[in-house]
């Protein structure tokens, strides 16, 4: 078994779902999966064990251990045969998270956490491991469906090609379908040349469509060939990126996006799509950086 995939815990709900998500990532891939609380309270120099006049069984380490516990029963009920390691790492939790993701292939986190005394996961989180994660982020915003199609935001942007790569490869483990969506108004299409000078912005009916579902092709070109038996939909829509993707997500087991477009009127998965969507997306989102990202 090789690899490895790292879900983040704090006892929460949402947590508990990413756990589940995380497990079946990991039996996907043939890799472990460690369980990771981040125990800050360490570093506050606060007292550790159980009160005087309480339980023995009480206290802030033994509560993190108990978390980390139930976490990790749930992981072993969703994927038996796959290797779960308990993790409870002194730190803040995206420090933790962060450095976990060096040396992980996917990192799995809730969309919102409890916040208070035993707080993490909650949204900032989700959005800065995503926007500074050295691998692949999956926020598990609702409970994942074992059906529907992975979505893939696509713009056509170098920054994008990881996320392309990793949408073909996650369609495949998960033997499901693939559609490309690529969203596009006349406000970021590129304004093809005009054809009559006295007219300087007439096109042809029909040219700037025409041009976007050759930039989504030429986007996916020679994946096809390395997934032969991921069968792709290509979906170039004249539509607001957020809405579209936002809709296509409510059918969807998994939405793709890269963590930042071209930006821009061209623009599309730029921050502020990668962000809305771990809001409102109706699905599990992973965001994918590239390699100049991280």
């Amino acid at each position: 078994m090789g690899g490895l995939v790292v879900v983040g815990v704090d006892g929460s709900a949402s947590s508990l779902e990413a756990v589940e998500a995380a497990a079946r990532a990991a039996r996907l891939r043939g890799a472990a999966l460690r369980v990771v609380h981040a125990f800050v309270w360490p570093a506050m120099h606060v007292s550790l064990g159980p009160s005087p006049m309480g339980p023995p069984e009480g206290g802030l380490r033994n509560m993190a251990e108990r978390l980390v516990t139930e976490a990790v029963e749930r992981a072993r009920a969703v994927a038996p045969d796959v290797e779960v390691v308990p993790a409870v790492i002194t730190g803040e939790p995206l420090t933790v998270l962060e450095v976990q993701s060096r040396s992980a292939e996917l990192v799995v986190v809730g969309s919102r956490g409890m916040g208070g005394f035993i707080g993490l996961l909650v949204g900032s989180t989700a959005v800065h491991l995503a926007a500074h994660g050295r691998c692949p982020v999956l926020v598990v915003r609702e409970r994942a469906r074992d059906e529907g199609p992975v979505v893939l935001g696509v713009d056509g942007s170098a920054a994008a090609e990881e996320a392309v790569d990793f949408a073909f490869a996650e369609a495949a483990r998960r033997d499901a379908p693939l559609v490309a969506l690529h969203a596009w108004t006349t406000w970021n299409a590129p304004v093809p040349a005009p054809q009559d000078p006295s007219v300087p912005y007439a096109s042809p009916s029909g040219a700037l469509g025409a041009k976007e579902e050759r930039l989504l092709a030429e986007a996916l070109a020679g994946r096809a060939e390395r997934y032969p038996g991921v069968k792709v939909e290509h979906r170039a829509v004249r539509g607001g990126t957020r809405e579209s993707l936002i809709e296509a997500s409510r059918s969807a087991q998994l939405l793709v996006v890269g963590a930042r477009g071209r930006g821009g009127f061209t623009g599309m998965l730029l921050g502020s799509v990668s962000q809305a969507m771990l809001h409102h997306a109706r699905c599990p989102v992973a965001v994918v950086r590239t390699a100049d990202d991280t």
